[in-house]
């Protein structure tokens, strides 16, 4: 059964170690839309940090459909939402008090691609992850936000020392209450327990008729292993993370090296 929906990640896959998308990416991808493939960005990055690739992709309109914040909120690309997962107030205020008691970097996103901090002393990857996203940086405490006030995803983040160091003890405070996930070496996610990349993705393809079988997910670290779990055919980059490795069907060329157009060669033409 041939492939109807590929679902790419973004950082470390679609986008090249210096943020750029290959013009092989670029040309794999138009010819999968001409056949009437979907084509789906599916990222742990809000919509406002996906909107440009979506653009230059070509990827647009009611009938193309992207996965955010890895799996939190699925929606066309014209913003129609599909699907949507959320962290409450109350865990909120319980990861903020904990991120604030222990001096961790902390920030959440909310369903409209806003950052926001309760730290002053706000670190480095807060700010570049606000700039990669084209998004809003706020400081504001949960006492300066409505009552009813939900995240879309929550983020430690800072070196990979430091979160090597407080993941373990991360993972006990919440994961009986949320999906506690390392996305990458800078940060811990930390999401509604429905949500992950696999159900984004499986959510998705019901809702357009798609079944597993006839899906490919291409990505590199382990949040992406559940959307591995979900498709019928998982490709990792070759610059991917051991444990994605050794979750997916095959291991293609680097984000750099063309990866992408070779697993579309190799799988979907």
């Amino acid at each position: 059964m041939g492939i109807k929906l590929i679902a790419l990640d973004t950082d470390g896959t679609l986008l090249t170690s210096n943020s750029k998308i290959l013009p092989s990416t670029k040309a794999a991808v138009e010819r999968a839309l001409k056949q009437n493939i979907k084509v789906v960005l599916c990222s742990g990055r809000p919509i406002a940090g996906l909107a440009p690739y979506l653009t230059e992709l070509g990827i647009t309109g009611s009938d193309q459909y992207v996965v955010t914040l890895n799996g939190a909120i699925s929606m066309t690309t014209n913003k129609q939402i599909i699907t949507k997962d959320l962290v409450s107030n109350q865990l909120y205020r319980k990861i903020t008090a904990f991120s604030l008691a222990n001096q961790l970097p902390f920030n959440v996103v909310d369903e409209n691609s806003n950052i926001i901090t309760a730290d002053h002393n706000i670190d480095y990857v807060v700010y570049l992850q606000a700039y990669e996203n084209t998004a809003p940086l706020y400081v504001r405490t949960p006492d300066e936000l409505p009552a009813d006030f939900q995240a879309a995803k929550g983020c430690f983040v800072g070196t990979p020392e430091l979160l090597d160091q407080w993941e373990e003890a991360i993972k006990q405070a919440f994961s009986s209450e949320l999906y506690v996930i390392r996305s990458d070496p800078h940060f811990i996610e930390l999401l509604n327990p429905k949500v992950n990349k696999g159900n984004g993705l499986s959510e998705l393809s019901q809702s357009l008729g798609i079944k597993a079988d006839e899906v490919m997910a291409i990505g590199d670290e382990r949040n992406d292993i559940p959307m591995f779990d979900f498709a019928g055919t998982s490709v990792c980059m070759g610059n991917g993370s051991q444990a994605a490795k050794e979750s997916a069907d095959y291991i293609t060329a680097t984000n750099d090296d063309d990866g992408i157009s070779q697993a579309f060669d190799k799988f979907v033409f």
